[in-house]
């Protein structure tokens, strides 16, 4: 196999479709992307898969000329094969198999959360950190071990992001909804105690959730928000200490959407320190969903001979983080 230099990205596992250009050197040198927004509540994974239909040509050609770039120049072609949407994953696999075929390049299917955990490594040069990736569909804490990543925590059920932007648009609050929740959380003054529910390395968040929600037509909302962040971050830094103190990591790396949030940040700074352990945080550009992340570790995984044919693409909608070889990081 010759050379590899480019790989371009297709991203489509919820609300963003983007398409991202990664270099061998290590560079995301083109990433755009477009999101839908609901009217109304979540998700809704017919609408989205529709966005998603309609801005797919626009994206990709702007990530192209960014890049000053022709769909010939690439290298292969990456998609987010799952966890994700079906509905938004099919799409997505669609239009990256018809890049495939239409430029004669390898189509690659990448694990997105892995996606997540890779494009984090990259751009903060950590080599072999504990993970915690918090985003609106998965809350995870991972470290790479024996082949894959392992798993040293997870939601049970709601993912951290997905509680409080769910709690959020119950305060009426415009999305996005968890910097509008902080925001509102800066001026509580009060604590009003919640469920906080962590079953051995396990966190559960619906019924936190569900109970800020009841309490919210009795209770200030400065203070409620305060509270549903305390606990439910809280919870989080008391899964990731012990998975720290476990693997004794030499550091701790946070990626995914809600690793933008400047309050997890500190909480996840404070575990470090109290554990002799390098803090870093993954750029708030690449933080969210985005076809650079999936290019980058369409990269990786090519490298190492990793492609898929076109009758074989699958897209995988429950596809685990720890169900994934990763050959690219043998040796360690």
């Amino acid at each position: 196999m010759r050379s590899v230099q480019y790989v371009l990205g297709i991203e489509s596992t919820a609300h963003t479709f983007g398409c991202g250009i990664a270099s061998s050197e290590g560079r995301v040198i083109s990433n755009s992307k477009s999101e839908y927004t609901p009217k109304a509540g979540g998700i809704h994974p017919r609408e989205a898969s529709q966005h998603h239909a309609a801005t797919a040509a626009s994206t990709i050609r702007e990530a192209l000329t960014a890049a000053h770039m022709t769909i010939g120049q690439v290298d292969a072609v990456a998609f987010s094969a799952g966890p994700g949407l079906g509905p938004c994953l099919r799409t997505g696999a669609t239009v990256a198999r018809m890049l495939s075929q239409l430029a004669g390049k390898p189509l690659v299917p990448v694990n997105h959360c892995i996606a997540h955990i890779e494009v984090g490594r990259m751009c903060t040069r950590e080599d072999d950190p504990l993970v915690v990736y918090v985003s609106g569909g998965n809350t995870i804490v991972s470290a790479y071990s024996g082949g894959r990543y392992r798993i040293f925590g997870e939601t049970l059920d709601v993912a951290l992001g997905n509680c409080l932007d769910t709690f959020a648009r119950e305060l009426g609050l415009p999305h996005p909804g968890v910097p509008k929740l902080e925001a509102l959380a800066d001026e509580g003054r009060s604590f009003i105690p919640l469920p906080y529910i962590v079953k051995g390395q396990d966190m559960s968040y619906s019924g936190l959730l569900t109970d800020a929600i009841r309490r919210s037509k009795d209770h200030d909302p400065k203070d409620l928000s305060l509270s549903l962040l305390e606990v439910a971050y809280g919870m989080l830094a008391e899964v990731t200490e012990r998975a720290l103190a476990h693997t004794e990591k030499p550091a701790l790396l946070l990626t995914g959407g809600v690793a933008r949030s400047r309050r997890l940040q500190r909480i996840m700074d404070a575990v470090c320190r109290d554990h002799g352990a390098r803090f870093s945080v993954v750029p708030p550009d690449l933080a969210g969903d985005n076809g650079g992340m999936i290019a980058w570790t369409g990269y990786l995984a090519l490298n190492e001979g990793v492609s898929v044919d076109v009758e074989e693409s699958y897209v995988k909608p429950k596809w685990r983080l720890d169900e994934v070889d990763v050959p690219w990081r043998r040796g360690h």
